[in-house]
């Protein structure tokens, strides 16, 4: 809604005292698991009694404002899985490289729920299939939907971050990656900051 775009046109103003764009949601809306897929903006309920609604737009609109609006990291669960994409604009277009990312980085780490989302049956045979089969976009840099675990990220300073995954019991982390950003976006954009706040005064 026009509400998200206002809280990210207002954090990319600041950038210098936000130079990290995170957006948390519940739904990832890029998911390799073939028991998910994809969330195309459509609510299902478990109740009868309430009105499932698809959300308008969504598919068109939601992941072009979070490219357009600089947005660094999208966190997600849901899933009972692990996902991490390389930084993509879209389906069809991504990076595979942390290095000074243009794109949003996608990771789902809800697999402290692993068990249901390990395995789908075939609505039409009724045969059971591993929910990553038949489903390997290139997008996907990493995922597991076979143990337990948690993320953490560390974000060192303006322009780098660590993400670690770890498996349940395990004290190292099974992956850790780091991510960076170009520190001269976040002084643009503090730069427009202070022309933009001059023209005002001047006014």
């Amino acid at each position: 809604g026009a509400w998200f775009k206002d809280v990210l046109t207002e954090a990319n103003a600041n950038r210098e005292k936000y130079p990290w764009l995170v957006v948390y949601q519940h739904r990832p809306i890029y998911n390799s698991n073939k028991k998910h897929q994809n969330w195309e903006g459509r609510e299902y309920n478990t109740s009868k009694k309430y009105v499932n609604p698809e959300i308008i737009g969504w598919t068109d609109n939601f992941p072009h404002l979070i490219v357009e609006q600089k947005v660094d990291l999208m966190l997600m669960g849901h899933v009972h899985h692990y996902e991490r994409t390389w930084p993509m604009k879209d389906e069809e277009t991504w990076v595979e490289s942390y290095d000074d990312i243009k794109y949003p980085v996608h990771i789902t780490c809800g697999h402290s729920g692993k068990n249901l989302y390990k395995i789908y049956t075939d609505k039409e045979t009724g045969i059971e299939y591993d929910t990553y089969s038949f489903s390997d976009p290139g997008w996907v840099a990493s995922r597991s939907n076979g143990y337990w675990g948690h993320c953490e990220l560390d974000f060192f300073n303006s322009t780098t971050v660590e993400h670690r995954m770890y498996r349940m019991n395990e004290d190292r982390p099974t992956e850790r990656v780091v991510i960076t950003r170009s520190s001269s976006e976040i002084v643009s954009a503090s730069a427009t900051l202070v022309i933009t706040l001059s023209i005002l005064l001047l006014n």
